[in-house]
């Protein structure tokens, strides 16, 4: 006759063993080691991640092992110049992109509530953003609410759509092409954008120029004029009309190509309505073509998993209420289109 058989744990054992596990483990996780796997990540390298953190690159690569180590699972490849994040490595990097977000704004969160809004909004912006609703947003906010304060980061348009998205800026305005998952976008103004040459080149005060004449021009452009940028409507519009210069001076920020422009180095693409100023003064002057230029939308891009503090959901109602109260058409810049230029 054999022995009788050990009875069966029973399931509500094996979920205890379960909940006790998971509970060891985040127990036992060091959390610095999920924030060193965000930044390998995102600097594409151990090295470079020493850099930013500005620690021995053994350290990092100790602390990728461990967290490895802990894990049970390879979360990069690497080795021989190779560098790639694994699919479970790039499941628990968008996890720590947002866990790493949300201890980040713990402080803001934290704030003393009072009836008066109080509070800090960071604002993530593209360069040189013309807008009188924009300003009169802030300006009418701040006269409402005195204490809340504001940063303003200047930015390319698609780093500003990153700084939202990984809930390091409460708002962000900038143009748009790829709209990155999870966010909102919300148009604030259209601007057209117009070539234009300073007082040094040939074609200043021409007023018989056709785009032909442009075809040849030494050229200064935006990083993001290209096809697969934010300003691919100016893009198209340079292949369309083979304005094909050589590219002498390129610039992330919209001052900087103004200033390579109004020095001579070449023609170059800007919002009609920013440099108007420089027109009526006679620094800049415009280029064909001049009938339907391209326009670009500038927008506010939020994103609906941030939890925002008092200051910053009250300005992002301001923003919102302030566009839906200002008319499409005063929205469009400039407006009516200047045309062609005339003679002095």
């Amino acid at each position: 006759m054999s022995e009788p058989s050990e009875p069966a744990a029973p399931p509500e054992a094996d979920a205890h063993d379960r909940l006790a596990a998971l509970e060891r483990f985040a127990r036992e996780l060091d959390w610095n080691l999920l924030r060193t796997f965000m930044v390998i990540v995102q600097e594409g390298g151990i090295t470079r991640a020493a850099d930013r953190m500005l620690l021995k690159q053994p350290t990092v690569s100790n602390r990728l092992k461990r967290l490895e180590e802990q894990l049970g699972r390879k979360l990069i490849e690497r080795g021989s110049g190779a560098f790639r994040v694994t699919a479970q490595g790039d499941l628990l990097y968008r996890e720590c992109v947002e866990i790493h977000g949300n201890i980040s704004r713990l402080s803001v969160l934290l704030r003393d509530i009072r009836e008066e809004i109080s509070g800090h909004v960071s604002i993530a912006m593209a360069s040189h953003v013309v807008s009188p609703l924009l300003d009169d947003a802030l300006a009418d906010f701040h006269d409402r609410h005195p204490r809340v304060t504001f940063s303003i980061d200047v930015d390319t348009s698609i780093a500003v759509a990153q700084a939202v998205q990984h809930k390091r800026a409460s708002l962000g305005v900038c143009l748009v092409y790829d709209r990155l998952a999870g966010l909102r976008y919300e148009s604030i103004f259209r601007e057209h954008f117009q070539f234009f040459c300073g007082r040094r080149n040939p074609l200043f005060g021409r007023t018989d120029l056709t785009v032909a004449d442009l075809r040849d021009q030494p050229l200064v452009s935006f990083k993001t004029d290209q096809l697969s940028g934010v300003l691919r409507p100016v893009a198209l519009l340079r292949t369309q009309e083979r304005i094909e210069g050589r590219v002498v001076g390129t610039s992330s920020n919209l001052e900087e190509v103004r200033r390579m422009i109004l020095a001579g180095l070449g023609i170059g693409p800007l919002p009609m309505h920013v440099v108007e100023p420089d027109v009526a003064a006679g620094r800049l002057w415009p280029l064909p073509p001049y009938d339907n230029p391209p326009t670009v939308d500038v927008h506010l891009v939020t994103n609906p998993a941030t939890q925002l503090n008092r200051a910053e959901s009250a300005f992002v109602e301001a923003m919102r209420e302030k566009i839906a109260d200002t008319p499409a058409r005063a929205r469009i810049y400039p407006y009516p289109l200047p045309g062609r230029p005339k003679k002095a």
